[in-house]
């Protein structure tokens, strides 16, 4: 016959203390109910455990020989609570992040650096995909969650808003637009403009911001990336449209970042498979992407004010 989990636990306590008053105590269990329990569990296992000397309870053989299997189980149990702990307090474990390449240089790298302050112990993973990659990482399981500053859609899909993250122009340093508050797009139409090519998906939202095809201009150099076009904009070969997050949270040598007065954005959403919940660390890296971007906000907010007064 099989012990339960309760007599092993009796069985234990009467083997650390000697006796079945120090088990009573250290169970906070009446003596009757012990040896009851004890009796119960001698004879289902057919073997007797304790036996009766001069007033004193003695282990047998076999319950040195049990105790030892015992421990075993013990040591198991205490292993499960110690996972457990770990994990409300969120200490281990792994998040799987996918990002647009350009917040793999900019946002995710401050999340990730704050993120890890808080769970030192945690693996994070991260890979720098386009969309369509990115969809089929999330389906397939390989990631916990998509920063993507392009539309996923698919009905599996849940997705929650991070940023609204408007277009930015990148002007060089000492060109004329570089001082305005904000400009226009009419206002870049006839000037030296690093562009995308047509397979890109921000090129579409540079196409909405120009409106028809009349006012569209005329782009001289192409690029695949936003993170290039800052790179070309930095060299002084033109003004680069990107998305706010291209330059989040940095002051980039040699251009200053103008923004474009439109309705055009392109929105950070954050993605997940909607058919299981997020665990506890990726819900906390969440909170951490949360925090900084409205930290962010407060501090663009306030330089927004000192530069009206």
């Amino acid at each position: 016959m099989k012990m339960n989990l309760r007599q092993i636990e009796v069985f234990r306590a009467i083997m650390l203390t000697g006796s079945i008053s120090g088990a009573s105590k250290l169970l906070f269990v009446s003596q009757p109910a012990i040896s009851r329990l004890m009796a119960h569990t001698e004879q289902r296992l057919g073997l007797t455990l304790f036996v009766r000397a001069k007033g004193r309870l003695h282990p047998t053989p076999e319950a040195r020989r049990l105790l030892g299997e015992v421990n075993a189980v013990y040591e198991g149990v205490e292993r499960v609570n110690e996972v457990a702990e770990d994990l409300v307090a969120n200490r281990t474990g792994s998040v799987r992040i996918s990002c647009s390449p350009n917040m793999g240089q900019t946002l995710l790298p401050n999340a990730i650096a704050r993120f890890r302050k808080a769970h030192p112990a945690v693996r994070v993973v991260v890979r720098t995909q386009i969309a369509n990659n990115m969809l089929r990482s999330l389906l397939s399981g390989q990631v916990d969650l998509a920063v993507s500053n392009m539309p996923l859609a698919h009905p599996n899909l849940e997705s929650r808003l991070l940023v609204k993250n408007p277009i930015v122009a990148l002007i060089p340093t000492g060109h004329r637009l570089s001082t305005r508050a904000w400009v226009r797009p009419q206002d870049l139409v006839h000037e030296d403009l690093i562009g995308y090519g047509p397979d890109v998906p921000f090129s579409l939202l540079v196409h909405h911001l120009f409106g028809k095809e009349s006012a569209q201009p005329d782009v001289k150099v192409q690029v695949e990336q936003a993170h290039v076009a800052r790179a070309l904009a930095q060299a002084g070969a033109g003004i680069a449209l990107v998305d706010a997050m291209t330059v989040f949270g940095q002051a980039w040598r040699d251009i200053v970042a103008v923004p474009v007065r439109t309705e055009v954005n392109a929105s950070v959403h954050i993605y997940n498979v909607n058919i299981e919940p997020l665990s506890r660390l990726s819900l906390a890296f969440v909170d951490t992407l949360n925090a900084i971007v409205k930290r962010q906000a407060a501090s663009d907010g306030r330089e927004t004010r000192k530069n009206a007064s």
